[in-house]
């Protein structure tokens, strides 16, 4: 036993040296995104498998990182891309085709794609481990002194893959990754002195649960909600909603606390469940193998959820990327289901302070490259707004992509004097994105369907005037009716309109009388 820990404080070791190279290698920003590279994107996502299936389609989020083939802009760039399951040559080609003064062939010349050719259920990284010929190819193809590797998320599949092929891992190290759950996430919010709201360590079965949320509800008498949410979920899917109304007879002064907790624990089966067909007997055993935490809901007629985006770069620099208004779906407004840019003017300079606080703090853990962070915000009256941070994501998310693909793109940059993000041209450029375009009668369009479509009604990007609407997760389309899309203009309305004739075109292609995927102005009349 003690040699196994040894070997696992000498891997430890090893994965932090090789990481450590990253900060010799750049050292600013500017160089670490201009520099001469060959980039191993690993698409895995390394998370709990039972909670990923609660995402329909989830098998091609593999996708969501496509967005990286625009880095071959830098024609001092090669990219290595790995796939459970080979992509469709068409999606491909289509990335490509959307690099301005890039020759198609030079750029596809310096991108190496590869698959594992398995479609189970297990995590991308873990498959190309278990196959040693592939990572041979992947070694083969590299420059070791100028390579890095990106993933979804970090954990030891991916420390050990980044160990196996000699490349250092531009991510958090997986011993970080408690701060991007939900109890990490109040703590460094603590920590940072960032406001949010009142709630419970981790806890490890329904008795602690309950316990934990009648001390929630004895320190905050007024509540109406409660917010239970297992420690490691995703997109909201791992969310349950406590309905105190029901129960206000075991309220704090009108009983004792055993008759609380005894109430409390017999509402969990009747309990809101964010996931579709989530049960009570299902969601208390993720709770012994994940955790949960208990939070109070925020209540407000105006809410809203922003977030902020920002990275950590070798050297130490937090840089605020982005921030966003996120649309939110489910039963009770917490399943993520895309974001426009930027968030609200009234509150997204303070959303930029909050997150370099967040950021510095994960700094000091030492963390690396992407952060997010998820708030709720809620009207006050004379745009005044309360803000409250309620979870930190390091990793991916779903407001990457889309900011991604419009900076890549462009190659603009971000201001964080007005929170706007500027074309070379100086035009300030706004998108809405989605990853949940969703509906029974797009289902069997083939991705060359989908480009058929994008020809004919002149829907692509135009790199002239950088506006258009950008396709993603199309691998989703011909099985469950799903498309990603991000839509960018010169206006909030123009990149509204942008979206709305997407839809309107793809709905009219379908000609089907199923129900329509909601115009963007539904979310908004929502907010």
């Amino acid at each position: 036993m003690v040699i196994l820990n040894v070997s696992k404080l000498d891997q430890v070791d090893q994965f932090r040296r090789l990481q450590s190279t990253l900060r010799d290698r750049w050292k600013t920003i500017e160089l670490f995104d201009n520099s001469e590279a060959d980039i191993v994107v690993v698409p895995s996502l390394s998370i709990d498998q039972r909670e990923l299936q609660k995402i329909e389609g989830c098998e091609h989020y593999e996708e969501r990182l496509l967005f990286s083939l625009m880095r071959l802009r830098n024609p001092r760039t090669r990219l290595i891309y790995i796939t459970s399951m080979p992509l469709h040559p068409s999606i491909i080609d289509y990335y490509l085709q959307l690099l301005p003064g890039i020759p198609f062939s030079h750029a596809r010349n310096r991108l190496l794609l590869l698959s594992t050719y398995d479609s189970s259920l297990q995590p991308l990284s873990q498959k190309i481990l278990e196959r040693p010929r592939l990572l041979d190819r992947v070694r083969q193809a590299l420059r070791l002194e100028k390579s890095f590797m990106i993933c979804y998320n970090a954990t030891d599949l991916e420390a050990e893959l980044s160990l196996k092929l000699n490349v250092p891992l531009y991510a958090a190290a997986p011993d970080l990754q408690i701060w991007g759950t939900k109890s990490g996430s109040r703590q460094i919010f603590a920590e940072s002195q960032v406001p949010h709201p009142d709630g419970s360590q981790r806890v490890w079965n329904a008795q602690e649960l309950a316990t934990a949320a009648s001390d929630l509800w004895e320190r905050q008498p007024t509540l109406k909600r409660m917010v239970v949410k297992l420690n490691e979920g995703i997109s909201g899917e791992g969310n349950a909603l406590l309905d105190l109304r029901p129960i206000m007879n075991v309220a704090p002064g009108q009983a004792t606390s055993e008759s609380r907790i005894a109430a409390i624990n017999s509402s969990f089966s009747t309990m809101r469940f964010q996931a579709k067909q989530e049960t009570w007997a299902n969601f208390s055993g993720r709770i012994t193998e994940l955790g949960a935490i208990v939070e109070a809901f925020i209540e407000g007629e105006i809410k809203r959820s922003p977030s902020v985006q920002g990275r950590i770069t070798p050297t130490g620099e937090v840089e605020i990327l982005s921030t966003h208004d996120q649309i939110l779906g489910g039963p009770d407004g917490q399943i993520y289901l895309g974001c426009r840019f930027p968030a609200d003017e009234s509150y997204r300079l303070q959303l930029q302070q909050l997150g370099l606080k967040v950021g510095r703090k994960l700094a000091e853990k030492g963390a690396l490259e992407r952060f997010g962070v998820d708030f709720i915000t809620v009207d006050q009256g004379d745009k005044n707004w309360d803000i409250q941070a309620i979870e930190i994501n390091l990793r991916k998310g779903g407001t990457t992509h889309p900011f991604m693909t419009l900076k890549l793109l462009t190659n603009g940059r971000y201001d964080l004097s007005t929170g706007l993000f500027y074309s070379q041209q100086g035009r300030p450029k706004y998108y809405i994105a989605t990853d949940n375009l969703q509906k029974d009668r797009y289902r069997g369009l083939l991705p060359n369907d989908l480009m058929d479509i994008i020809a004919h009604h002149r829907l692509h990007f135009d790199s002239g005037t950088e506006t258009g609407t950008v396709f993603h997760l199309m691998g989703c389309l011909s099985q469950f009716g799903k498309l990603g899309l991000t839509s960018i203009g010169d206006s909030p309305q123009q990149a509204e309109d942008i979206y709305n004739k997407v839809v309107n075109v793809l709905d009219e292609e379908t000609r089907s009388d199923n129900q329509n995927f909601p115009l963007f102005s539904d979310y908004t009349n929502s907010l």
